[in-house]
């Protein structure tokens, strides 16, 4: 390797004996060799991930004296520093004031896109297309190495069943296996082949574990389950990013068996190494390690050696592996020998990026202009923002409209840029996106709209204060709330159609913006009743981060739009879908419940051995006095302006060994007026096991095309692995017996065949 380190270590190389090289040979040679050279305190440096602050903020902790640290050789990363000009000097000062000379990783939160913003991922998930989410992650990760960023703190894998955590919003809802999907999706959209390419970055998958099962739907809250609802339900999607080759994995606030995640051996090591054999590295969460003070594990001394003892490799701001390790070492509570293997991972990823071979070549000041918030990039996110959009109710066919329509258009996220990306969208610029009323305009300039506000998205300032701390997110009229209505419902009644724009502002959902009420904010639910008594037609375009409880606008006469935070295009893609120039496709990945009360409500829930009637309330079984079990809207609900008939449900064997896979066919028609796409969902149930089964699980899914009056034969493969389970000693078994496979456009499916396992 014909570089500055090559000629480093060449000298080093030549000492290294023939038995100690054997023992290294699963090594990167060129590793080991600058291992020999430094000292405790320069692999202990390695171990600190800082934040300079003045650029993107994503926590509450700012680091302090960063220059002085990297010229001390105390830092091995830098987050939050964007742009090739700031990170070529940032890797100026790592590579000519050290001793080593060692070039830095640059990370940042790059969760749905860098300039070009995605929908929030909740809402890409409901695309169910794995070729478009991984496009996405692809450019997203093209975007942010243009700017000198070469690792992602994305994605997050965490499975979440309460939608009052407003993480929610940032992860792929509350199934295993369509979350291990997307994870491996992503994972293959930010890394590719090879991370050598200026255009691939470190994945992080995160966060490591258990984060979406937070108590009480609270944000950093502790959470409690036994091991098999852990490996059966809430594992598999990190251990499938694993598999895709990820890099890097960050430990989640969160305990886990009552020890914080940073700092838990049985995870980090016996789990996430052994088990799964992970060889990449790990970092904290912001803080995480310090937090763990408060969680009443001890000082920060105890904490940071008890984290690095359990396989945490890199320290996110805290720093307390900068200014304790030396201490635990000396006192025999840290092994060095802990220390460089950490500091071996970490140096381990620089290489693999190419960074000792070029330090600079995440900046080349010509690929901003050349690579990022391109007109194909923003295509894509255009396309990515309809097919995230769910149809939840088309009230008398309104929708589509027509492009020559009377349209009254209200509501306080009609023509609101600040709203438009969606949360944790810290790279993105608001201002560049598209809002509502410039798309209908863009994409019906014969259409005749007026525009009113109608409402504030909450009347309450103290509420509004806390949403507002990223930018106004929630900005309250000067006029007053009946002065905002009163323009509305003036405008309505000259339209031939409502358009109201309603929901949740950008940080309602998201970190540190957990709700215990989950409904549509009052200012809005006023403003909407209003509309409806107009009698003119009324379609909610409704935006959220999480499943909302909107049991009441259910019940009313309006058509529902669902299209979460949409992104950058925003306006232009929900236009397209409005007006039928797309037929919405979409299907929920997160169960939409009747009320908070209802919470958790998922699909594959457990029938209990008083299983709930059907039909009318019986005493003594499990059920509510006040509400169905069933949620409000399921798990892969969508409508389409067309409509779907399921046929001809069909397996390749009704009876198969262990290791054999059964192909499940069955015909889809078009039966409505338009061309669409529908994604076909295959649901599993082990009627007989060891350990109680859930009702239904997915274990398979389509998207496919068909045009208007076409048949289309979908074929699926139930692979012997979709048959196994984590019995009760942690074995990853199938057991004999008879199964039932069900088929249909979401997880109510009633078409439905048997076959056995012998």
């Amino acid at each position: 390797m014909k570089n500055r380190l090559s000629k480093l270590i060449l000298a080093a190389v030549i000492l290294i004996g023939a038995q100690t090289f054997a023992q290294e040979a699963q090594h990167i040679p060129e590793v080991e060799a600058l291992l020999k050279k430094m000292t405790l305190e320069e692999k202990i440096g390695q171990l600190n991930l800082l934040t300079p602050g003045g650029g993107v903020a994503t926590g509450s902790v700012v680091s302090k004296n960063v220059e002085e640290k990297i010229k001390a050789g105390n830092v091995g990363g830098l987050f939050g520093v964007t742009g090739p000009d700031k990170i070529r000097q940032a890797q100026e000062i790592a590579v000519k004031n050290t001793r080593l000379g060692i070039p830095l990783l640059i990370g940042s939160d790059i969760i749905h896109g860098y300039k070009t913003t995605f929908p929030i991922p909740l809402g890409l998930s409901s695309s169910w297309d794995m070729e478009l989410i991984e496009k996405t992650a692809q450019i997203a990760a093209k975007e942010a190495t243009a700017d000198g960023i070469n690792w992602n703190f994305s994605p997050m894998v965490d499975i979440a069943r309460d939608p009052r955590w407003g993480r929610i919003s940032e992860g792929a809802g509350e199934d295993p296996y369509l979350g291990s999907a997307i994870a491996k999706a992503m994972v293959t959209g930010y890394q590719q082949q090879d991370l050598t390419e200026e255009n691939t970055m470190i994945s992080t998958v995160k966060h490591f574990a258990l984060y979406g099962a937070s108590e009480g739907g609270r944000d950093y809250n502790t959470t409690d389950m036994s091991r098999v609802k852990m490996f059966n339900e809430y594992l598999p999607p990190y251990k499938a990013a694993i598999d895709a080759g990820a890099e890097s994995v960050m430990s989640s606030f969160n305990d886990v068996d009552g020890v914080p995640a940073s700092g838990n051996k049985w995870l980090l090591t016996d789990l996430l190494r052994e088990q799964w054999g992970f060889e990449g590295f790990v970092v904290s969460d912001y803080t995480s390690v310090n937090e763990m003070i408060a969680h009443g594990l001890g000082d920060l001394q105890a904490v940071s050696a008890l984290s690095i003892n359990a396989g945490l490799d890199m320290d996110m701001v805290g720093e307390g592996f900068l200014t304790t390790l030396k201490k635990s070492v000396d006192e025999g509570k840290v092994s060095e020998a802990t220390i460089t293997n950490a500091c071996r991972r970490i140096l381990e990823a620089k290489y693999k990026l190419g960074l000792f071979e070029d330090p600079y070549k995440y900046s080349d000041s010509k690929r901003p202009k050349r690579d990022i918030l391109t007109a194909a990039n923003k295509e894509v996110a255009r396309e990515a923002a309809r097919k995230s959009f769910v149809l939840l109710k088309n009230e008398n066919k309104t929708l589509p409209l027509a492009k020559t329509a009377k349209i009254a258009l209200v509501g306080p996220l009609a023509n609101n840029k600040n709203n438009m990306l969606g949360t944790w969208a810290p790279t993105g610029d608001p201002q560049l996106s598209t809002p509502i009323l410039e798309g209908l305009k863009n994409v019906a300039p014969n259409a005749e709209i007026s525009y009113s506000k109608g409402a504030n998205i909450s009347n309450d300032s103290a509420y509004a204060k806390k949403i507002n701390v990223f930018g106004p997110r929630i900005k309250i009229s000067e006029a007053t709330p009946e002065a905002l209505l009163e323009e509305a419902l003036k405008n309505a009644k000259s339209a031939d159609v409502v358009v109201a724009v309603v929901g949740e502002a950008s940080e309602m959902s998201g970190e540190s913006s957990s709700r215990t009420d989950i409904t549509i904010p009052e200012s809005q639910k006023t403003l909407i009743q209003e509309l409806v008594k107009t009698g003119k037609p009324v379609v909610l375009v409704l935006m959220s981060g999480r499943p909302l409880d909107i049991t009441e606008e259910l019940a009313l006469p309006v058509s529902i739009l669902q299209v979460w935070h949409p992104g950058i295009e925003a306006g232009n893609a929900v236009a397209d879908v409005l007006f039928g120039d797309h037929n919405p496709s979409g299907k929920l990945t997160a169960s939409w419940p009747q009320n908070v009360g209802q919470i958790p409500v998922y699909h594959s829930m457990k029938t209990t051995g008083r299983p709930a009637p059907s039909t009318e309330f019986q005493k003594f079984k499990s059920q509510y006095l006040d509400a169905a079990n069933a949620p409000a809207l399921a798990f892969g609900y969508g409508l389409s302006y067309t409509t779907f008939e399921y046929s001809n449900l069909n397996l390749s064997s009704k009876s198969i060994g262990q290791n054999e896979d059964v192909t499940v066919m069955v015909d889809v028609t078009n039966t409505g007026a338009y061309d669409g796409e529908e994604v076909v969902q295959l649901y599993l149930h082990d009627v007989v096991r060891s350990i109680t089964p859930p009702m239904r699980t997915l274990k398979g899914f389509h998207k496919v095309f068909i045009k208007k009056g076409e048949t289309k034969t979908v074929e699926l493969t139930l692979k012997a692995e979709d048959l196994k389970f984590y019995n009760g000693s942690l074995e990853f078994i199938s057991e004999p017996g008879e199964f039932e496979v069900f088929v249909g456009g979401d997880s109510n499916a009633t078409l439905k065949e048997t076959f056995i396992l012998n």
